[in-house]
């Protein structure tokens, strides 16, 4: 199952290369903000992130009902957070 998990992004990283240092649950990940690079993003907004790409922009009230929602679901959650945990960029 594909999933796209909540993050807040804590930094640009590389504003050449569209990558940005997204925390998840905790854990801090560069992913590619290439594909909502447009919507304007900066330090402190969230996006929905899958296989190390931010797929789209999210408030807040989102993230935290996609969390919930997502905390739910038990093993394929935890898969998608595992599978965080291990990308790379």
């Amino acid at each position: 199952m594909c999933l796209g998990i909540p993050g807040r992004i804590v930094e640009i990283v590389d504003d050449n290369l569209d990558i940005a240092k997204v925390e998840v649950s905790g854990v801090k990940r560069n992913v590619s903000v290439a594909l909502v690079r447009l919507e304007g993003i900066e330090p402190g907004d969230w996006v929905l992130v899958h296989v190390g790409f931010a797929m789209s922009k999210i408030n807040e009230k989102e993230a935290q009902e996609t969390q919930k929602a997502l905390q739910l679901m038990g093993d394929p959650y935890t898969d998608e957070l595992a599978m965080f945990n291990k990308s790379q960029i």
